[in-house]
């Protein structure tokens, strides 16, 4: 009965829906649900699926969102692509396990893929409710940040350790490892890779706002922190939580992706692209070739810990190829491929969903990343020039997909990192097909802001 908290986030998202606004809700109920607290944990309900704090936030809201005749939504093919994809996932489990064993992936889903892309694709851009969405998420991973300290230094991690006891026997495969003499921050998400993507998901979004000029000048809650302004505070924040995971694959994604960012930014965008391809191939095919040269030597022939690590996921594409291609279309089914020894973890989140769902999963999730990633820098490149520089939403989410395509090839995309991978995909297909505003399109006067009240009505002359 203790494991019964994990409702709460539910009854919470409903009453605020129902009083106030669906979008108050996610914004503000489902996003924190979502990333401050554990996705390990679920209410174990006998006869139904059992489901985590964001996911019974989920269920109310979307509840409350078909209630009220499913504000802001409007269909498009990316709604077919992502029901496809989690249509197939739940699928491949359901051949492989039977309903009984699948039904909480099924549950998940619908719960954690399906219904959060609705919502995101809803009640955020047709809103005008950008700015908002992204400090919700900013304010939220600045708390978890704060709390990942107290891991780093004391290895402690303090959502198992107060939550946990609310859910005897759940949670308890995760440990803490260590880099640099310093426990690697996992945060609520289970494991540092994990939070390290989530983080980089913030620190984007957390540029975009400063470059937006989104935060005000002067928070009375900051007046303690003089030298630097509201923006400036949070992107110290969330750079202190990318660093505090230890992530160097997270780092390195971040990077990478921070190449089209750039291009964003640049007044002169096709001279600025034409050069981070050139930098890509110059520097990248180079780079590829040394890799695959220091990661092919084998684990008994690595040097030090970090060639050994990187020959484990060089070898593990090679010899769990021919497994994955047994079950082609389907895959074995969660988990239930033919462990190899020698391969305690599948640290290859595209490997992984061949092995557990087969072709047609990976080939979709492949599909959204390069779709929506090419769809948003055309769009980006099509536009006007931005003002303020850095304001255009379509080369920070086009980073965002390049970051998830690079780190989840070191990492499995599980808990809040799939989730919120969906919820970008959500905003992203919104975006592209209602935006009509990025800072102020170059034209140096007008900046299209959101009205917070309640009630707006308009005078015209």
């Amino acid at each position: 009965m203790l494991s019964f908290i994990a409702y709460l986030p539910g009854f919470l998202a409903y009453y605020v829906a129902q009083n106030q606004s669906v979008t108050k809700a996610f914004i503000w109920v489902y996003i924190p649900s979502l990333l401050l607290l554990p996705d390990y944990y679920r209410a174990m309900t006998p006869g139904l699926p059992d489901p985590t704090f964001n996911q019974s936030a989920s269920l109310a809201l979307f509840a409350v969102f078909l209630m009220k005749g499913s504000p802001g939504y409007k269909f498009s093919y990316t709604d077919l692509v992502v029901g496809f994809y989690a249509f197939a996932v739940s699928y491949s489990e359901f051949l492989a396990s039977g309903y009984s064993d699948a039904q909480n992936l099924m549950f998940f889903e619908l719960t954690s893929v399906l219904f959060p892309y609705l919502f995101a694709k809803s009640l955020v851009e047709p809103f005008n409710l950008r700015y908002d969405f992204a400090k919700s998420i900013v304010l939220c991973l600045s708390v978890v940040f704060v709390l990942n300290l107290f891991e780093n230094k004391f290895g402690y991690n303090l959502w198992q350790a107060y939550l946990g006891m609310f859910f005897p026997g759940q949670g308890q495969g995760w440990i803490t490892t260590f880099r640099f003499g310093l426990a690697r921050a996992a945060g609520p998400y289970g494991h540092c890779l994990v939070d390290g993507v989530i983080m980089a998901v913030g620190y984007r979004m957390q540029r975009w706002l400063q470059w937006s000029e989104a935060w005000p000048v002067k928070m009375k809650q900051l007046s303690w922190v003089p030298k630097l302004t509201p923006a400036q505070f949070f992107t110290v924040m969330i750079l202190g939580g990318v660093f505090s995971t230890l992530g160097k694959g997270q780092w390195l994604a971040g990077i990478v992706a921070a190449g089209i960012v750039i291009i964003g930014r640049s007044k002169k965008r096709t001279v600025a692209m034409m050069a981070v391809l050139g930098v890509m191939v110059v520097v990248g095919i180079p780079l590829f070739a040394a890799f695959i040269s220091y990661a092919s030597v084998g684990r008994e022939n690595a040097a030090d810990d970090n060639q050994e690590t990187a020959a484990y996921r060089y070898e593990l594409v090679t010899e769990y190829m021919d497994e994955a291609s047994e079950r082609l279309w389907w895959g074995w089914g969660l988990m239930k491929w033919p462990e190899i020894p020698g391969f305690e973890s599948i640290d290859n989140h595209f490997l992984l969903t061949y092995l557990n769902h087969g072709l047609i999963a990976v080939t979709l999730l492949l599909g959204i990343i390069f779709g929506m990633m090419g769809r948003l820098i055309k769009h980006g490149m099509a536009n006007p020039l931005s003002e303020p520089r850095g304001s255009s939403l379509a080369f920070t989410l086009a980073a965002i997909y390049l970051m998830y395509l690079i780190a989840v090839a070191t990492v499995a995309m599980m808990y809040q990192s799939c989730t919120l991978f969906f919820i970008i995909t959500g905003l992203s297909d919104a975006y592209l097909r209602t935006s009509r505003w990025d800072g102020d399109q170059g034209s140096g006067k007008i900046k299209i802001t959101q009205d917070s009240r309640r009630f707006k009505f308009k005078r015209v002359l």
